[in-house]
């Protein structure tokens, strides 16, 4: 097997002793299993930005912040060095979240650092120590599918109190190993409160995984989990241990137009008759 350019200076290192076979090739990396001292391990090859399958990466960067000036000045001309950067800081977004989703107990891989756009994770294995299926890959009874759509929300509303949304959720980037599911592939998440984009990443997020689900326990179908949970969290109202209802009442209460109009009307009305009364006083 011919080593990937980027994972040779991690071998020449002694960060990596063996890169024992590829496992998957996405459309943002390539991940291969490799052996660190006496632990299996994976590395996620990041590709270049050229070569990513990645659609409209720049609204998934919208509002990431980087504490360097010079850096931010460079990315923003799209120069060379900007563009490296901006490399960079796509890698070290999935290190960054990773780390953050699992204090706020939501199951991710275990990180152990991204060195040259190579990320070192744990890698997910099922109970026999074989990697792990993903979500797509699994069969499942309705029990099933109530439970594991149930712990997925859970990760979710952690996601969301952690200030971070996914933006690309689906039963492709879930594996399942024997306690359940296990969130992958985070480069993309977005910040909540900075990303304009945040509302419509959650609810697609979330309306995929039901509807996944759903395929195996069809009441989960006419569930809305996306806009009770954005609503929860608008309203200041969303904590990691809130219990879920999967209901949401739209409101449908027309807005009383004419109540509004008439109330600028008034107010333009009393701003003449002020205007007025200064011009009476000043002459």
């Amino acid at each position: 097997m011919k080593i990937p350019k980027r994972i040779r200076p991690l071998l020449e290192e002694g960060l990596i002793d063996e890169v024992i076979s590829r496992l998957m090739s996405g459309k943002e990396a390539d991940v291969y299993v490799v052996r660190c001292n006496s632990e299996i391990r994976c590395a996620k090859v990041y590709k270049e930005a050229a070569k990513r399958g990645f659609k409209q990466a720049a609204l998934y960067q919208e509002g990431r912040k980087t504490r360097n000036s010079r850096r931010a000045r460079a990315m923003e001309k799209g120069s060379k060095f900007g563009r490296k950067q901006q490399e960079e800081v796509w890698h070290y977004a999935e290190v960054d979240a990773l780390t953050r989703l699992a204090n706020a107990g939501v199951r991710v891989p275990q990180s152990y650092g991204c060195v040259d756009g190579v990320l070192l994770m744990e890698l997910i294995t099922d109970s026999e120590g074989i990697v792990a299926p993903r979500l797509s890959e699994v069969a499942m009874s309705a029990e099933q599918a109530l439970e594991g759509h149930s712990q997925v929300m859970r990760f979710v509303v952690r996601m969301l109190c952690a200030g971070l949304v996914h933006g690309d959720l689906s039963e492709f980037n879930i594996l399942v190993d024997e306690n359940g599911p296990v969130i992958i592939d985070l480069p993309q998440a977005v910040d909540a409160a900075a990303n304009n984009n945040a509302e419509s990443m959650l609810l697609r997020d979330v309306n995929k995984i039901s509807s996944y689900y759903g395929q195996y326990a069809p009441e989960l179908l006419n569930t809305h989990y996306a806009k009770e949970i954005w609503k929860l969290y608008e309203d200041g109202e969303l904590h990691p241990e809130i219990e879920l209802t999967g209901s949401f009442a739209e409101n449908t209460q027309e807005a009383d137009v004419n109540g509004v109009l008439g109330e600028i009307e008034a107010a333009l009305v009393e701003e003449q008759n002020r205007q007025e009364r200064l011009i009476e006083a000043e002459k």
